[in-house]
């Protein structure tokens, strides 16, 4: 599935561009055609769920990668109706991601590379997007004449504010911190490393959904979809293990590598079994009176340079939500008398 997103986010990006040109062009078109249809305004409110796609939670294991982190969206929005078939949305959507390596390995018995990573987060975004809409089943003439059901496309363009945030270790007290300030894969930092990655990003997104008339001034919608972004950066995770020595403090450190951790920090699982396991696969180490917790940090697990996650493939996220509207109609023009 990742090959797919992958060779199909260039398309993703086109598409948007070109049904925004379409847009446009039909809007700038109907100005100069004789045309009886009434342009039309709506307001919406919906709610929601959120997946996310990337190092934790990876396009190759699409179904629990959905559902297995899944968490809520919020959104409202604004839409004009400019053609039987075209409108344009400008929209405002608060959702919030998640991806824990133990929920989502602790069944492979400690046998996979990401368990003993042992990495989470969780990040609220705050996405303003525009985007085209393509009615398949065009308009009536007037807003309170348009169809029943009313299927769409829509592409656009977003930006994205975003704010990784994850759990630090027991002994400090369980609290939430800020990721990106701390350089976890040594951004920032002396040497050959990255400059500290933006809080905002670029996103195409696109989908569809189904629209069902209420009545005259009221419809409830359901709608689904998918945001490429510009970022490998949503869940903190993205390269490299730097040279611990370089990291700024004690907490960087420890929030960079968390795989000598007892226990998963999000929700409180015990890692001993599953890491026993992963020394026994991986390195051979099966000795059942050492202290797996320390055995990891003998091996070259975690080591400066050895992969932290995969910058090849960028993050991406998906919204379903059920949408309330309110029409705002245009006063319909009757011909005068002669």
């Amino acid at each position: 599935m990742h090959i797919f997103f992958e060779k199909h986010r260039v398309k993703a990006t086109g598409a948007a561009v070109a049904m925004l040109m379409l847009l446009v062009s039909e809007a700038a078109t109907a100005q100069f055609k004789s045309s009886n249809f009434v342009p039309y305004s709506s307001v919406s409110v919906g709610i929601g769920t959120s997946s996310y796609y990337g190092d934790l939670a990876p396009y190759s294991r699409p179904f629990a990668s959905t559902f297995g982190m899944m968490r809520w969206s919020v959104t409202a929005d604004y839409t004009r109706h400019f053609t039987p078939r075209f409108g344009a949305r400008a929209s405002f959507t608060w959702a919030r991601i998640s991806g824990d390596d133990f929920q989502m390995n602790k069944g492979s018995n400690g046998r996979a590379l990401s368990f003993a990573r042992n990495l989470h987060f969780r990040n609220d975004l705050k996405e303003f997007a525009l985007t085209g809409i393509f009615k398949i089943i065009p308009d009536s003439r007037s807003y309170d004449r348009r169809p029943q059901f009313s299927p769409y496309i829509f592409a656009g363009i977003a930006a994205v504010a975003h704010n990784p945030m994850a759990r630090v270790p027991d002994l400090d007290g369980n609290q939430w911190v800020k990721l990106q300030p701390l350089g976890t894969e040594g951004q920032g930092s002396p040497g050959d490393y990255a400059k500290p990655y933006s809080l905002v990003q670029l996103a195409i997104p696109v989908g569809f959904g189904l629209r069902y008339k209420i009545n005259q001034r009221f419809d409830v919608s359901a709608e689904l979809g998918f945001r490429f972004t510009s970022t490998d950066y949503l869940d903190d995770v993205s390269g490299n293990y730097p040279d611990p020595n370089v990291l700024k403090d004690d907490l960087s450190r420890a929030m960079s590598n968390r795989s000598a951790e007892p226990t998963a920090a999000r929700k409180g699982g015990d890692r001993t079994a599953g890491l026993r396991n992963f020394l026994a696969e991986q390195y051979g180490i099966n000795d059942a009176g050492i202290d797996p917790f320390v055995a990891i940090g003998q091996t070259d697990y975690a080591s400066p340079g050895t992969p932290r996650g995969n910058p090849a493939r960028k993050d991406s996220y998906m919204l379903g939500s059920i949408h309330l509207t309110y029409i705002i109609g245009s006063p319909i023009k009757c011909p005068p008398l002669k």
